[in-house]
This record gives structure tokens, C-alpha cells and sequence, in this order.
């Protein structure tokens, strides 16, 4: 059995926050919480840890856009928004500010958790993408320092790169170390002698 998604809901309209409430209870949600505004959206989200934010209003302002900007920044989240009324601006400026589901004049009790669905799938895929980038940029990082510590050594003992190489590999077994941070120690050893 899976844990029920909490949610912190946004939405100063009573009218329309019921209409969500009734969503996210019959989708079998947790509501933690319902805000008014996004003031401190952030604090809140750090306090309450909720799973998504669903927030439902007529329209984002600029203040509301940099508030969500913020919370994904310091604790991301899938972020869920229902608005009435919107523009191509005002879309492109909530996506980029970290929202995972926009929807216009879509508010109804059904189509609720489809939408919390989507962000959620949208915010994990969006996610995996960014690690999985990081990973790539960091081994790349990593396979330029190895490099360029097998350059030293080859400059230095007169090694050929394959003999570099194993002596790269010996000095990490000996240390039990991984290669690339034993490549690191050389190449920042090298600098400190010639800095």
C-alpha cells in the first residue's frame, strides 16, 4: 500500500478551495494545510514538507510567479496550478519558475487528481533529467582533472600515458581511493609547487 500524497493547498477564493478540497479527498490526498497566499511560500513548505503545492487562483501576479520561483529553489516540489484567467507570458514565467502542471479554466472536482498526477510525474521526470545531467557534467569533470593529472605525471616521470594511467590507478588502490581524487590531489599538489 502506497503513503497518501500530502498537499499544501493555496487558494483564497472558499468557493474554489472547496472545489479542490473535494478533489485531492476523493483522489485519496492528505491535505496538510490551506494558504490564502504565497507569501513565505517557502517557510511554509520547509515547515509542513508537503509531497505537491496545488495552488488555484485567477490569475499569477509577478509576486505570486517569484514566490513559487523561491520555494523550488529551496525546496523543490511539484507545484500544480489551476488559474482562470493567463497569458503565453504568464506560462512560460510559472514553468520557468518551477511549476510542474498549468492549467486554465480547468478547475473541477474530477480533473484534480489527473493534474496532481501530471505534476508530480512531470516534477520526478524533470528531476531524474537534472541528476542525471549533474552526473554526466561531474564525470566529465572528473575525466579532464584525470587527464590532466596523467599529463603531469607524463611531463614529470617521462611516462608514457598508459604507464600514467596505472600509476594513477596504483596510487588510488594504495590510498583506496577513486582515481579522480587522487588525479585531484596531484594536480592541486602541482599548483601549490608552482603557485
Amino acid at each position: 500500500m502506497t503513503k497518501a500524497l500530502s498537499v499544501l493547498l493555496i487558494d483564497d477564493n472558499p468557493a474554489r478551495a472547496e472545489i479542490v478540497q473535494a478533489g485531492l479527498a476523493a483522489a485519496g490526498y492528505r491535505l496538510l494545510a490551506r494558504l490564502e497566499g504565497t507569501q513565505d511560500l517557502a517557510g511554509r513548505v520547509r515547515e509542513l514538507a508537503p509531497d505537491v503545492v496545488v495552488v488555484s487562483i485567477d490569475s499569477p501576479g509577478r509576486d505570486t510567479i517569484e514566490d513559487m520561483r523561491r520555494t523550488t529553489d529551496l525546496t523543490p516540489r511539484p507545484i500544480a496550478l489551476f488559474v482562470d484567467r493567463s497569458d503565453p507570458a504568464t506560462i512560460a514565467a510559472a514553468m520557468e519558475a518551477g511549476v510542474s502542471a498549468y492549467v486554465v479554466k480547468g478547475l473541477a472536482q474530477d480533473r484534480v487528481r489527473g493534474v496532481v498526477d501530471v505534476a508530480v510525474a512531470h516534477f520526478n521526470r524533470y528531476h531524474a533529467m537534472r541528476e542525471e545531467l549533474e552526473r554526466a557534467r561531474l564525470s566529465l569533470v572528473e575525466r579532464k582533472t584525470i587527464d590532466r593529472a596523467k599529463g603531469l605525471l607524463m611531463e614529470q616521470r617521462g611516462l608514457n600515458e598508459e604507464a600514467a594511467y596505472k600509476l594513477l590507478r596504483k596510487l588510488a588502490m594504495d590510498q583506496n581511493k577513486r582515481i579522480a581524487d587522487v588525479a585531484r590531489d596531484i594536480v592541486t599538489y602541482v599548483r601549490v609547487l608552482k603557485g
